[in-house]
């Protein structure tokens, strides 16, 4: 069984990856009043969501390149600052940026290898299987999902999920099966309470055949 979803979402038109906004995070550290900035207006300026900042100063502040201040506030302690308003010499410039990619890449490697650990753990683990669920209540207490339509998938073993290089206008996932149905749930998460809400299935509102069906979001 296959399922295509094609979804619609408003998407910048540069790149949105984790090094490429980490890289804009830095520019704009480096050049802020006493290397400090507020996190709100970093994603403000970034056009991300605060959580997602929050992704870029974990990893570098596990590298020690920031120091937190306060609640909103991270300063940098990288290369010495001092420098900004003068000429840097190329090749000590050139230095100083592959020495902090290489900081990065080593972090997000590091971050890489725990969540594959954490993930090998949670699915492997037989105390860890019956737990393996997720009701309407629990996704309607991620802030970051209200007012938002949530799509959650129920597959069998072995199932394949691709998602191709997003579009401009919309994102596509392509789920396969050959051991069993695949389940399509639609959550919209409402501000309101949530203790009487529960998963709409679509499957049987899809009709879902062998070919992928796309589904648009209006």
């Amino acid at each position: 069984m296959s399922v295509k979803k094609s979804v619609k979402l408003p998407r910048p038109r540069f790149d949105v990856s984790l090094f490429y906004l980490t890289r804009k995070f830095v520019d704009i550290i480096k050049t802020a009043p006493d290397g400090i900035v507020d996190l709100n207006e970093v994603s403000r300026v970034l056009g991300v969501r605060k959580r997602r900042v929050y992704d870029i100063t974990n990893v570098l502040d596990g590298i020690n390149l920031i120091q937190k201040r306060s609640k909103n506030h991270v300063q940098w302690m990288g290369d010495d600052l001092s420098h900004a308003g003068t000429e840097i010499p190329e090749e000590q410039k050139l230095r100083n940026d592959i020495s902090d990619l290489s900081a990065m890449e080593e972090a997000l490697d590091d971050l890489i290898k725990d969540c594959a650990h954490q993930l090998f753990k949670l699915t492997e683990e037989r105390t860890n299987r019956k737990l393996a669920y997720v009701t309407y209540q629990d996704i309607h207490r991620i802030e970051e999902y209200h007012e938002q339509i949530v799509i959650a998938v129920k597959a069998p073993e072995e199932t394949k999920l691709e998602v191709p290089p997003p579009k401009e206008d919309c994102i596509e996932i392509h789920i396969k099966s050959k051991k069993g149905p695949i389940d399509v749930y639609l959550c919209e998460v409402e501000q309101e309470t949530a203790e009487k809400k529960s998963f709409e299935c679509l499957s049987q509102t899809l009709k879902l055949e062998p070919e992928p069906i796309p589904i648009e979001d209006d």
